[in-house]
C-alpha cells in the first residue's frame, strides 16, 4: 500500500546511525529506478490511519529530498516490540555496531518494560552482553550520541576512542568528540590525538584539548614510519661498517696468537658476515627494482648476487676451504689492514680504499 508521509511516525528513527556516503548512493539509486523495496511499518493502535515506521527510514529521506509525495510501505500486523525485534533478526545490510545495539536495548526496556532476562532471551544473548550494551548508551553522553547518529562520527570511532576516554573523564570526552568533528578526523588522526591523551600527564592532556588543531599539524610534519625505518637501517649499517673496521685494525695481532682451529672459526664468521651483507643488499635491490644498481657478487665472473639463504653446502665448502690456506689467509688479511713494512700495525683511515678489499673476490662499493 501506498502512505503519505504525514501518516507516518517516525519515533524510531534515532535508533540508526546515518553514513552519509550511503544516503548518497540510495539517493542516486531513487532518483534512477524509483523505490524497489517497500518500507515497513506497523498500524498505530490508537489511529489506524497512522503508522510507526519500523524499517525504511533512510528510504523515506531520500524520497522526501526527491519531493516525492508517498511511499511504498508493507503492513505488519503485530506490536512494535515484536516488530522491531524481528525486523533486526531479518536485517541483510550492514552489520549494527554495538551502540545501535545499546540503543535499541534501552527503548525496549524504557518503553516495552523489558527486564534483562528478558531482553537476552528475546537478543539470544547473554545477560552480560545486555548490561554491557546498555552501560555503552549511559557512559557516552547524549551529545555525542546524537553527532553519532547525524553521521559525524563514525561509530567504530567512537567505540574504540570515545568510550575509553568517557570512562575516565565525560569532560575530556566531549572534547575530544569537539576536535573529532570540527578538524574531521580521520582513522588516524583520531588514533593519534587519543593515543596522545591517553598517555599525556594532565597538563599534557590540557594542551592538546585546548589546541588540538596545533597537536595534529605537528603529527602531519613528522617523518613517515617508512622514513624512519629508513634512517635507523642507515644507522644500524653505520654501526656494523664501524665494528668490522675495528675489527680488522685488530687482524695482524691476532692472527700472530691463533691456532689453526681459531683461524677457521674467524674465517667462518667472515663468510657468514659476507653472505648476510650480500642478502641485504639483494633484498635493497628487489625492494627498489634498482635494475642499475651494481649487485653485490660472491665472484667477479657472474655479475649477480648470490642467492638470500645460506646453503649447507656452502658452510661445508668454506670449512674445507679455511682448513686447508687458513694460515695463508690469514696472513693475507693481516697485509691488507695497512701494517708498514717493519712490521708494525698502524691506523688506517677511514677514506682508505683497503679497508672496503677485506677478501679476494669481493666488489667495493666506489669512492
Amino acid at each position: 500500500m501506498r502512505l503519505e508521509f504525514h501518516q507516518l511516525e517516525r519515533r524510531w528513527e534515532h535508533l540508526r546511525v546515518r553514513e552519509p556516503h550511503r544516503q548518497r548512493q540510495l539517493l542516486a539509486s531513487l532518483a534512477e529506478a524509483g523505490q524497489q523495496t517497500p518500507i515497513v511499518v506497523v498500524p498505530v493502535t490508537e489511529d489506524s490511519s497512522r503508522y510507526v515506521v519500523i524499517d525504511g527510514y533512510k528510504r523515506i529521506a531520500a524520497l522526501e529530498q526527491l519531493r516525492q509525495d508517498t511511499v511504498e510501505a508493507t503492513v505488519w500486523p503485530m506490536g512494535e516490540a515484536e516488530a522491531l525485534l524481528l525486523e533486526r533478526s531479518l536485517r541483510l545490510s550492514r552489520q549494527e555496531c554495538a551502540l545501535e545495539q545499546g540503543w535499541l536495548l534501552s527503548e525496549m526496556a524504557e518503553h516495552f518494560g523489558y527486564s534483562l532476562e528478558e531482553l537476552a532471551r528475546r537478543f539470544d544473548r547473554s545477560i552480560s552482553w545486555v548490561s554491557r550494551r546498555l552501560a555503552l548508551v549511559e557512559l557516552l553522553p547524549q551529545s555525542i550520541q546524537q553527532q553519532i547518529r547525524e553521521g559525524k562520527i563514525a561509530a567504530q570511532t567512537a567505540m574504540k576512542y570515545l568510550v575509553p576516554v568517557a570512562r575516565r573523564s565525560a569532560e575530556d570526552c566531549q572534547r575530544i568528540a569537539a576536535a573529532f568533528v570540527q578538524h574531521h578526523c580521520d582513522v588516524r588522526q583520531a588514533a593519534q590525538l587519543y593515543g596522545a591523551w591517553r598517555d599525556g600527564s594532565r597538563t599534557t592532556r590540557e594542551r592538546i584539548l585546548a589546541q588540538p588543531q596545533l597537536f595534529l599539524k605537528t603529527q602531519q610534519q613528522r617523518p613517515s614510519p617508512a622514513a624512519t625505518q629508513a634512517a635507523a637501517l642507515t644507522q644500524e649499517l653505520e654501526t656494523a661498517l664501524a665494528v668490522v673496521r675495528r675489527a680488522g685494525s685488530r687482524v695482524k695481532e691476532a692472527t700472530a696468537e691463533m691456532n689453526a682451529e681459531q683461524q677457521r672459526q674467524v674465517l667462518r664468521r667472515v663468510g657468514e658476515l659476507r653472505r648476510e651483507l650480500e642478502r641485504i643488499a639483494g633484498q635493497i635491490t628487489s625492494e627498489e627494482g634498482a635494475a642499475d644498481a651494481e649487485p653485490v657478487a660472491a665472484n667477479h665472473d657472474s655479475g649477480t648476487a648470490r642467492q638470500r639463504g645460506i646453503d649447507t653446502r656452502d658452510r661445508a665448502r668454506d670449512a674445507a676451504v679455511a682448513a686447508e690456506r687458513a694460515p695463508g689467509t690469514a696472513l693475507e688479511i693481516g697485509r691488507r689492514t695497512g701494517d708498514s713494512p717493519g712490521g708494525e700495525s698502524r691506523t688506517v683511515s677511514a677514506g682508505d680504499p683497503r679497508t672496503l678489499h677485506p677478501l679476494q673476490g669481493e666488489s667495493r662499493a666506489s669512492p
